[in-house]
């Protein structure tokens, strides 16, 4: 019933004399009007302090996942913040190198990398190559022959820890896609593999454990199993993956990444570890930076059961609801600081009835139609899982700082939706 905590919202979130929410000097309801919406709003200010704080905290091991958020914008911040990047596509690497990001920063993910993926990253001069099984291996070898220089490489192992997490997000458990398990030997029989291929060199080890991880403690499990199966190799590098929780809903606390770097620093001193240790925050970085703005378009009260609030925006912006039965706040921005004391399940535009964003939202009992309602924390996997579903294009994305804000991905038009077909 109470207002939204400050601790979901960008961090130069503010209430102005009116009650309403600006970011970054922006008023969000002129942002609405002024952009339309759907909206992303960023908080550039906020974007940029979570890197630093990645970057103080694990310093050279600051990797960010672009896979969280991407556009040119985003990658040019966490270039000029001193971060790396991980790719974990052919699509991911050419946007990075259009955005002239420096490959050699770069590292190279997927579990099915093709081999014109594969072309394509070492001839960018990527920094590492993260190798996910023995048939990519066989790519690379064919691709190393028709080299002089050897490919830098890190192998994905799988570490056999349980994050606790949702299903579809856990990848540290034996039973996943993702690398080489320790537990069956192919770990090693990777290794001793690669090690007899002159054209491939291998730094070290890679792990990931899943997403949306709260208990930090699951991480210093994983890098004492990878540590003790690095050890007799002297491997340079260990990258323990990303995978650290946000808040997004009333209740929810969170672990910062400076309190990540301090107890994996720990598990890395119990272990006598002198690699080079690597983490890859994404959402831990952008999630919290960004609010979703929606037009109210439909409500419809059902007497008995609930009231329905339909938006212009839906799945198709942020899929992970009816992906993980994620779950989010709403709030009205034109009254942020008001009792919410009316319940809604907030509900897109499109046509299934799965198409829910919140389940259970509070909002002002005043909301009407036309009303701009926002939901917070949606800076992660919103904008970078969004598809065209019904033909409905995607929303623009805006960053605001200093009081001026900036279109970085333009708002599709219909004509967008056929520039592939072909007919």
């Amino acid at each position: 019933m109470s207002p939204l905590p400050d601790h979901l919202l960008p961090d130069t979130a503010r209430v102005d004399e009116n009650g309403q929410l600006v970011i970054g000097g922006c008023n969000t309801l002129e942002l609405a009007d002024r952009f339309g919406t759907p909206l992303f709003v960023y908080d550039v200010a906020h974007l940029r302090a979570r890197c630093r704080e990645a970057r103080a905290a694990f310093g050279d091991g600051a990797i960010y996942a672009a896979k969280a958020f991407m556009c040119k914008a985003m990658v040019r911040i966490v270039a000029e913040e001193g971060l790396r990047m991980d790719v974990a596509t052919g699509g991911e690497l050419h946007t990075a190198l259009a955005a002239g990001f420096p490959p050699d920063r770069l590292v190279m993910h997927g579990n099915n990398k093709t081999v014109a993926e594969l072309q394509r990253a070492v001839d960018a001069g990527v920094g590492r190559i993260v190798v996910d099984s023995f048939d990519e291996l066989d790519r690379l070898e064919a691709l190393a022959a028709e080299r002089t220089e050897p490919i830098p490489i890190l192998l994905r192992i799988t570490p056999g820890v349980e994050a606790h997490t949702h299903e579809y997000t856990a990848t540290g458990h034996d039973d996943t896609k993702f690398g080489f398990t320790v537990s069956s030997g192919l770990a090693t029989q990777a290794v001793e593999r690669t090690q007899r291929i002159a054209g491939l060199d291998l730094h070290g080890v890679h792990a990931h454990i899943g997403s949306q991880v709260f208990r930090v403690e699951s991480f210093a499990e994983a890098l004492a199993v990878v540590a003790a199966f690095a050890e007799p190799y002297g491997f340079a590098e260990i990258t323990t993956g990303g995978g650290l929780g946000v808040a997004y809903v009333v209740g929810e606390q969170a672990p910062s990444l400076t309190e990540w770097a301090e107890v994996l620093g720990e598990a890395k001193r119990r272990a006598g570890l002198t690699a080079r240790l690597s983490v890859e925050p994404g959402r831990a970085i952008v999630a919290t930076a960004a609010v979703t703005l929606y037009t109210v378009g439909t409500i419809k009260p059902l007497p008995g059961i609930r009231t329905y609030v339909a938006v212009d925006g839906g799945m198709s912006d942020n899929p992970r609801p009816v992906l993980y039965d994620s779950g989010y706040e709403t709030f009205l921005p034109r009254a942020v600081a008001a009792e919410r004391d009316a319940t809604i399940r907030l509900v897109g535009k499109h046509c299934e009835s799965g198409d829910v964003l919140v389940r259970s939202g509070l909002v002002p009992s005043d909301m009407r139609i036309g009303d701009i309602i926002a939901t917070p924390v949606t800076g992660a996997y919103g904008h970078s899982m969004g598809s065209n579903y019904n033909k409905v294009p995607r929303p623009a994305v805006v960053f605001v700082e200093a009081g001026e804000a900036r279109l970085v991905v333009r708002r599709e038009t219909y004509d967008d939706l056929l520039a592939t077909d072909v007919g």
